[in-house]
């Protein structure tokens, strides 16, 4: 597994992989415009999320294909040094680890090369495996946002998680 900065020929792949995953992804996500499971949207979200300053979009490649998506968003520089984390696997690869390691590559970049101080996340209550995901990762939850994002056309209750970079970098080498 590896993650790499995400691309406009990855547009394709995104697609096709949104699609076949559609059913599987939509109790996690916001509800979709139909044009976000087309290539030409994909193409487009890729487009804005590059020219833009704060968020680092990444893909996670598992054998030379394209098996999901893992973002550093709404990154804040200064004093406050902080982004928030989202990922997601295709359904074929989930409970093998894959989202487990993407959040530790990211989590490395965040600290490493982006110069973050903290990294924020957000899962639904009942997203059991989620919610492992950053506890492997070292995320500590810090609370509970009551309605504090639209997921499948519902405003749902969230856990929140953070991972500092001086907890990570305490938890050993290459951090937790």
């Amino acid at each position: 597994m590896e993650i790499r900065r995400v691309t406009v020929d990855d547009a394709g792949p995104l697609a096709a992989l949104v699609r076949a995953n559609r059913a599987y992804l939509e109790p996690w996500d916001p509800i979709r415009d139909e044009s976000y499971y087309t290539e030409y949207g994909q193409r487009r979200l890729i487009a804005d999320v590059l020219g833009k300053d704060d968020a680092l979009p990444y893909v996670i490649v598992v054998d030379g294909r394209v098996v999901g998506r893992v973002t550093l968003s709404n990154v804040v520089r200064g004093p406050f040094l902080s982004a928030s984390l989202g990922y997601w696997v295709a359904e074929e690869t989930a409970g093998r680890g894959v989202a487990s390691a993407a959040v530790a590559a990211i989590v490395r970049a965040a600290f490493t090369e982006h110069g973050l101080h903290r990294v924020e996340a957000a899962t639904l209550l009942h997203n059991v495996r989620s919610r492992r995901v950053l506890e492997r990762n070292g995320f500590e939850r810090i609370g509970m946002a009551p309605r504090y994002l639209r997921i499948a056309g519902e405003w749902q209750d969230h856990y929140l998680f953070q991972l500092l970079a001086e907890n990570w970098l305490a938890a050993g080498p290459g951090g937790a």
